[in-house]
């Protein structure tokens, strides 16, 4: 068990992105200010910057553990929650596993109807940290201190061919099949003049009957609009569809996930085990996203989706990698069939952390080694800036 907390900062995370994961900006699109843009097929804002924010939480023993969350809108909200709230709470606790610390903060504002959004993002960052600082002050992986201790192989399926046409986002994909990469998933605003149709036909004659390809749809549809588009691409074997409608809309996407013969995955904007249970007549996969559940929530999704036969396939975000490291130590421990690779993300910001997991042939190679072990090396730090409120 580790010790009393005696310290936990928050930083923001930044650093100029190499390629964009939807591509380059269109005409249509809204530039906010230097931090932010909207995309248009969307309404979605996004940052101009890869951009997270960091939790460094250390005990009275000097054991460290780091955190990460969502920092893409006002991140100073993570700062001044955790300077005002869980930061005293958490030093004022007794040692204790982590998903009991959890538990207790979520206490502190159910009761006024504060469930997910900037609060949720907040102890889940802390709760990666905790998790992180209480194997390693155990000398074990967070596998092993989830109860499944041992190395682990995930499969990756590529995510986004960043390129301004149908013919050089094939030829990216046959690249990346080369490599030993034969899952891909596309954004539906990567397509050329929204013809997806045209872009499932090229994609499949050019990488084969057996390559899986998904369609991210980023809640762009309404249940109509999708199981037609499902009906349409349907003769190229789509491997999923991926948040067609909008979240809230709890009947679309049961509509949806009832209707469609290709499966329906859904999740990744999800903070807790609650709102995966409303839906689970909808979706037959679900991509927890570590940013926004933690490792305590991740763990328990994937119980329910084990108990009722639905697959995991986790989401990766934009960030420095320490989620994305917590993340799949922890979809070795519940069985995941796959998670997504963020090929223009996830070696390049990897390289400012020490212990990233390595990628060949398709799949994660995910060590044992302490903690989900990564942490930022000195380059690493030089990105990273204290948060202060």
């Amino acid at each position: 068990m580790h010790s009393a907390i005696s310290k936990i900062e928050a930083y923001v995370f930044e650093r100029e992105p190499n390629d964009a994961y939807l591509g380059d900006l269109s005409d249509d699109d809204i530039i906010l200010n230097e931090h932010h843009f909207v995309r248009a097929f969307n309404g979605t804002v996004y940052p101009q910057r890869d951009r997270s924010v960091v939790v460094r939480i250390e005990d009275k023993s000097g054991v460290v553990g780091w955190g990460e969350t969502y920092g893409l809108v006002a991140p100073k909200i993570v700062a001044a929650l955790i300077d005002d709230l869980f930061g005293p709470y958490l030093k004022a606790l007794p040692p204790q596993s982590p998903d009991k610390i959890w538990d207790a903060f979520y206490l502190l504002q159910r009761n006024r109807g504060y469930w997910g959004g900037y609060l949720a993002d907040t102890f889940a960052a802390i709760d990666i940290a905790l998790w992180d600082l209480h194997a390693r002050a155990n000398n074990q992986s967070i596998q092993a201190a989830l109860g499944k201790a041992g190395s682990g192989i995930i499969k990756g399926y590529v995510s986004g061919l960043p390129k301004k046409t149908t013919e050089e986002r094939v030829e990216l994909a046959q690249a990346w099949k080369e490599k030993g990469f034969d899952d891909l998933k596309i954004p539906i605003s990567a397509t050329t003049k929204g013809d997806v149709v045209g872009e499932f036909e090229a994609l499949r004659a050019g990488l084969g009957e057996n390559h899986k390809i998904a369609l991210d749809m980023h809640w762009t549809k309404s249940a109509p609009e999708t199981i037609a588009l499902e009906e349409s691409i349907r003769q190229f074997n789509p491997w999923f569809i991926e948040a067609p409608t909008i979240p809230e809309d709890i009947e679309a996407q049961i509509e949806i996930g009832t209707t469609m013969k290709t499966p329906l995955a859904i999740g990744e904007e999800w903070r807790t085990e609650w709102d995966f249970k409303q839906r689970l007549k909808a979706c037959q996969i679900i991509q927890p996203e570590m940013g926004h559940t933690g490792i305590t929530q991740f763990v328990r999704m994937g119980k329910i989706a084990r108990e009722n036969n639905i697959k995991i396939m986790p989401h990766a975000t934009i960030g420095l990698g320490i989620f994305m490291a917590a993340s799949l130590r922890t979809s070795v421990v519940v069985n995941a069939e796959a998670h997504e690779f963020q090929h223009t993300i996830y070696h390049r910001n990897g390289a400012l952390l020490d212990g990233v997991a390595p990628t060949e042939k398709g799949k994660f190679f995910v060590p044992d080694t302490p903690g989900h072990g990564v942490e930022p090396n000195k380059d690493g730090l030089k990105h990273l800036t204290l948060l202060e409120v």
